[in-house]
């Protein structure tokens, strides 16, 4: 069982070895929105092969206290289905993230997802905004992107859904609740 407390690390994903694993969380009903529901292995494998061959997309697995607990992509907006949704600069990088499906859901454990992985994206000193794409539906993620400082420019129609496209920058991070805690 995953605590409050775990030690939250983040590695660049390795196919091979966890393909399993991200079969397991990607197809889970409570990932509903992540839009792979009827993704065989197979399927879960070419996906993020597939990333992993795309200079403008890429996969973590994270880890609490070593224990696959969470998924997160990094790519680029100007490239791909955000492209024409933009404009997009140099400081700018979409984010994906799934939690592992829990059996007795810590309170507070998706948050301090949260946090790590926008940690991660704004440690790097050239990202200077995070951009978003949630399904409009995913009433949870809007709760949550909106405690991290993210602001929805607006409905936007994607190849499989419609989505609410959402940036945010580092200052608004670091003045929002999620961001304001981790100091």
């Amino acid at each position: 069982m995953t605590s409050l407390t775990a030690r939250l690390t983040v590695e660049p994903l390795d196919v091979a070895r966890d393909a399993l694993v991200l079969h397991a969380w990607v197809t889970h009903p409570k990932a509903v929105f992540w839009e792979m529901a009827d993704a065989s292995v197979a399927d879960v494998v070419s996906a993020y092969e597939e990333i992993a061959a795309d200079p403008h997309h890429e996969a973590f697995l994270g880890r609490a206290d070593g224990t696959p607990a969470f998924l997160v992509e990094r790519y680029d907006p100007a490239h791909g289905v955000l492209a024409a949704h933009g404009p997009w600069g140099p400081g700018d990088v979409g984010m994906h993230v799934l939690v592992a499906p829990a059996d007795d859901p810590v309170p507070g454990f998706t948050r301090a997802v949260f946090r790590t992985v926008m940690e991660l994206l704004f440690e790097d000193p050239a990202v200077e905004r995070v951009v978003v794409e949630p399904d409009i539906r995913n009433d949870r993620i809007a709760v949550l992107n909106a405690e991290a400082g993210f602001v929805v420019h607006g409905p936007v129609q994607l190849p499989t859904k419609v989505a609410a496209l959402s940036s945010c920058t580092r200052d608004q991070y670091l003045a929002s609740p999620l961001g304001r805690s981790t100091a």
